[in-house]
């Protein structure tokens, strides 16, 4: 597929890729502009000891094959505890909550500018980082220890440390999930959830954080939650107008990137190009197909033909691409030689054994 309007709706476009190296077609989407960036997973860095070299090669690789004038996104879930794609040498946190109970805003975002400096030096742009969702559901099965705190406030005072930090070290923050995901009873990547809250409560508690952090300058972009709101609407908040333009735009004065989350996911219950329209309209600015090359292709595909037939749409696209370039074009990715990776993680050092320790006085002070 090749034109305008192909490169207009394939740089909202982010991708997964399939391996450690890039494909001939993956190579050609980018390479034609018809992708704006790529996320990468544990199938994208090799195992062992090698890994975060081979992350610097495939960043290099995707930098590289995309246009110039249009620096890709390469993103990372790189939260800590169990939402973690690089291991060792990069420095190990632990999950959110911990560093929460640490009560140190400050340690926070150094520890956040710390690992924000290694994904740079490995040639990342973005941590989809922080979790602004509130742990107010033990029962939640996707969210749980991810969250900061229990509160609104204690969320505010931690993401918006960890926001700042990532900024200091040179990569862009993701502010997720919006409207909050914190009280679900259901993996979105599995089944809808839904959030039975009445308005007041959920501007109270969910929206709060992401309306305290909406003009934090170092909030670079926001995801949505693949949740229905009855509240906000009767459909999901990723296909939301009244969640992501109305409430997010209007109400909040976000005026970032807003991202969709995985299209793939089961709670969208809609094919991907389908879907890939709806959440343009409602408001996303770009678009997360994480896992196959085709649904990728399907979603353009769809997007190309909604905007060759609604000029709105397609205005609606511009408006996206423009305000995702002018993110990227504020942190391209700048992956450093790789022998120079080793002083960098080495660099990490000290901060790494001052968590520990500092994880090892909490704990005896909870025993």
């Amino acid at each position: 597929m090749a034109g305008q309007l192909a490169v207009l709706c394939g740089q909202i476009l982010v991708v997964g890729l399939a391996g450690t190296e890039l494909s001939p077609s993956e190579r050609k989407a980018l390479a034609s502009g018809e992708r704006g960036g790529v996320v990468f997973f544990r199938r994208n860095i090799a195992a062992g000891p090698d890994g975060p070299r081979s992350v610097n090669a495939l960043a290099r690789e995707v930098l590289d094959a995309s246009p110039t004038d249009a620096p890709p996104l390469v993103a990372i879930d790189q939260e800590g505890g169990r939402v973690v794609r690089i291991g060792p040498p990069a420095l190990a946190l632990p999950p959110m909550r911990r560093i929460g109970d640490l009560g140190d805003v400050d340690f926070a975002a150094r520890l956040a500018e710390a690992q924000a400096r290694e994904l740079a030096a490995l040639g990342i742009t973005m941590s989809f980082a922080p979790v602004a969702d509130i742990h107010t559901r033990q029962e939640n099965p996707i969210i749980g220890d991810r969250a900061f705190a229990e509160t609104p406030e204690g969320v505010v005072r931690f993401a918006g440390a960890w926001a700042r930090g990532l900024a200091r070290g040179g990569v862009l923050s993701c502010l997720k999930h919006f409207p909050g995901h914190g009280d679900t009873l259901v993996d979105s990547h599995l089944a809808l959830p839904r959030v039975e809250r009445s308005r007041e409560d959920l501007d109270r508690i969910e929206i709060a954080p992401f309306r305290e952090l909406a003009r934090e300058p170092a909030v670079a972009s926001m995801m949505t939650a693949h949740v229905v709101y009855p509240a906000l609407d009767p459909g999901p908040a990723t296909l939301s107008r009244a969640v992501c333009t109305d409430l997010l735009r209007g109400s909040l004065g976000f005026e970032g990137v807003l991202f969709s989350d995985d299209l793939e996911m089961k709670a969208i219950q809609l094919p991907v190009g389908e879907a890939a329209v709806l959440a343009v309209a409602a408001g996303c600015d770009a678009l997360l197909v994480c896992s196959r090359e085709d649904l990728a292709e399907e979603a353009l595909g769809a997007l190309v033909r909604e905007a060759e037939s609604s000029a709105a749409f397609r205005a609606r696209c511009e408006e996206a691409r423009a305000r995702f370039i002018a993110m990227r074009r504020r942190v391209p990715p700048a992956p450093v030689d790789a022998p120079s990776l080793a002083a960098v993680f080495e660099a990490s050092r000290p901060i790494a054994e001052e968590l520990t320790a500092r994880l090892a006085t909490e704990g005896r002070a909870q025993s």
